[in-house]
């Protein structure tokens, strides 16, 4: 089949003019970049198709506008990742647009690896050699010209965060070119990507095509959706025939194997040109960075760390400025303001729906701005910091072994920490992760075992009144269920987990002017993405409320309750209510307790169910949207399982040993 090398089409944008793209690995600074060209006026949403968040602004240069897109960080356009397959997308489907690669002027290995891949397929490309301060302060010997001729390119060095060089990269966007570097790959994959390629249809290049074709080999679901419907029948056959014969004849993966070709062939551009270090000390942000993956001194550290994020979100945010907005401000200014307005409605199931127990003001919008966003908000805040500092990736580091026994990785410690915050968001945040098969386990174990910082305050208030032992068996029981959760999610779930593999940022005092603008960003995106679910969640309730269903479900689970968990049946209300708002269930057992209905076992088994049961009903809506009605209803379905479970086996076990607790 007979292709040029030039083809207008989706799959080779090899035009002038059109939008820009920044590209690059995880931390370069691509978003801080992005913020320099485009200002305050940017746009978040999720990619077609995907839970993966795109960022557009608008570059402004004399009469011209373009649209400048920030990527998802990737180390690699031939897709292993839900992100890496987006980046490339966007790339393909831009006819026209300039790439702009971003590198870490200290690590340029890892990010040649995309330029090379952008030469292959023929995209026009500048590159913004960043960090080049932080190079020269660990004396790094890099000449961005000698870069540049041996990439074919404009090489232009900057400072994201300070702004130096950025209005040379803006000048640099008019005379992108396509790459020098040649596509080679190893020999003995020649003939088979040839034999795929030519499978492609005539109006996709053939750079592109052979492209393609090897991560096909690589990843075989990795064509793009767009293409692969228009493939020959031939393809699977081609494809199994390949890695059958690679599989028997090498021992490595055929990824390990492209990834060491490639890193040989950057390796020797590097060498010529000189790149290397200069033997430099590093000085007090290196001395930092190396103490905090420490493996001793890292882990206290990062205990520190996050109590220190604890005290912040879950005692300021969810304890101060919660009460100050919920009540203070909505029980005494607000809510008491749009019941008097209410009160001029003639028709009373109105009034209910605005400011009944299940009110759209008392419930729904109370709940989201004076319980959810002082939560979110403080978190966001610690979050940017953390992010900014650099320390946030060694954190992940330090927690990859810990959740390697439940089939995740260090990454998932972050939704893990909002999930102690707030559930709802944290759940919006696993899209971190790199598989779709993550990103259910961390969505499934969030609903499970991680209590909001709300629910948390009133639980160790209960546990406060039991025995030490009580508080290590509530400890120790939802940590195993956690655990095993996990590990059996890894094995039963489908797909595959993804690599640890996480750049290490340098170590630096964040910008406050980058926090602020971080935390506004994503405090409009808890807007538009939670705000609407909680008001959805009441609306929902409401009517249920109205059929009476609320009370028959409440009868439902009164034996169950009494029978098999051994509680008072008025337990029921909390576990329902717990559906409502986690803090309330758990409130709801507290005041139980308080009225010495429940004794130390009680309690404790109590306290277990409170913790393993169905996540509130916001949460429950968040996990429709991300994961989908079918999972989400499955998930809750496991959930409610375990949690009645657990309980049973708690309350027989501890009836039989007669424990005082």
């Amino acid at each position: 089949m007979v292709r040029g090398d030039r083809a207008m089409s989706v799959s080779d944008p090899d035009q002038s003019g059109g939008g820009i793209l920044l590209v690059g690995n995880p931390n370069v600074g691509k978003s801080a970049i992005f913020s320099r060209l485009t200002g305050k006026y940017v746009t978040v949403s999720n990619y077609p198709g995907t839970t993966v968040d795109i960022s557009r602004g608008k570059f402004v240069t004399g009469d011209v506008e373009r649209e400048v897109i920030d990527t998802p960080g990737i180390y690699s356009l031939q897709p292993q990742s839900e992100d890496e397959i987006v980046t490339r997308d966007i790339i393909l489907e831009s006819p026209g647009a300039t790439v702009v690669l971003v590198l870490d002027a200290k690590n340029l290995g890892r990010g040649l690896v995309i330029a090379q891949q952008l030469s292959e397929i023929r995209v026009p490309f500048c590159v913004a050699l960043n960090m080049i301060d932080e190079a020269l302060a660990q004396r790094i010997t890099i000449d961005p010209k000698k870069l540049g001729e041996a990439l074919g390119v404009a090489v232009i060095p900057t400072v994201a965060t300070t702004g130096r060089g950025i209005k040379d990269l803006a000048l640099a966007l008019e005379d992108a070119s396509i790459g020098a570097i040649p596509g080679r790959i190893p020999d003995v994959l020649e003939e088979p990507v040839e034999a795929i390629a030519a499978l492609f249809p005539d109006d996709v290049s053939r750079h592109t095509a052979r492209f393609l074709s090897l991560g096909a080999l690589i990843e075989p679901g990795s064509v793009p959706k767009s293409m692969a419907s228009r493939l020959g029948p031939g393809m699977d056959g081609l494809l199994k025939t390949a890695r059958w014969t690679f599989d028997r004849e090498f021992s490595m993966s055929l990824s390990g194997m492209v990834s060491a070709f490639r890193q040989r062939e950057i390796g020797r551009l590097l060498a010529a040109m000189g790149y290397g270090e200069g033997g430099g000390p590093g000085g007090l942000a290196v001395f930092l960075g190396r103490l905090a993956t420490h493996p001793v001194w890292g882990l206290g550290i990062a205990v520190m760390v996050l109590f220190l994020v604890y005290l912040f979100v879950g005692l300021f945010g969810a304890g101060v400025l919660v009460g100050l907005m919920e009540g203070g401000l909505f029980e005494k200014v607000i809510n008491p303001a749009m019941i008097r307005l209410s009160d001029l409605i003639p028709i009373p199931s109105l009034r209910d729906f605005l400011v009944g127990p299940y009110g759209l003001f008392t419930m729904a919008l109370t709940y989201s701005f004076a319980i959810i966003m002082p939560v979110v908000g403080t978190f966001f805040i610690a979050f940017g910091i953390l992010e900014d500092s650099g320390y946030m990736p060694r954190l992940a580091v330090m927690a990859n072994r810990l959740f390697r026994r439940m089939g995740l990785n260090g990454k998932a410690i972050l939704p893990m920490i909002l999930g102690l915050g707030c559930d709802t968001m944290a759940t919006l945040t696993a899209r971190i992760m790199d598989t779709r098969k993550e990103r259910m386990m961390v969505t499934l174990l969030l609903a499970l075992g991680v209590p909001c910082s709300a629910q948390l305050a009133v639980i160790f208030g209960m546990l406060g009144s039991v025995t030490f032992l009580g508080l290590l068996i509530w400890i120790g029981v939802v940590t195993a269920v956690m655990l095993t959760t996990g590990s059996l999610a890894a094995k039963l779930l489908p797909g595959q987990s993804s690599d640890f593999i996480l750049e290490l940022p340098p170590m630096r005092f964040p910008g406050l002017k980058n926090i602020l603008v971080k935390t506004g960003m994503r405090i409009e995106w808890y807007l538009k993405e939670a705000v609407p679910l909680f008001i959805l969640g009441t609306i929902i309730l409401f009517t249920l409320d109205r059929l009476s269903a609320i009370d028959a479900l409440r009868r439902f689970m009164e034996p169950v309750v009494g029978r098999l968990l051994g509680l008072p049946t008025a337990a029921a209300d909390a576990f329902l209510v717990g559906f409502l708002r986690r803090d309330y269930g758990a409130a709801g057992l507290l005041d139980l307790q308080r009225a010495g209905q429940m004794d130390g076992r009680q309690v404790v088994v109590s306290l277990v169910i409170i913790t393993l049961f169905v996540p509130c009903i916001a949460n429950f809506f968040v996990m429709i949207k991300e994961r989908g009605l079918k999972a989400a209803l499955a998930m809750g379905l496991v959930i409610i399982t375990i949690a009645l479970s657990v309980g049973g086996t708690l309350n027989w076990t501890l009836l039989r040993l007669g424990l005082n607790i």
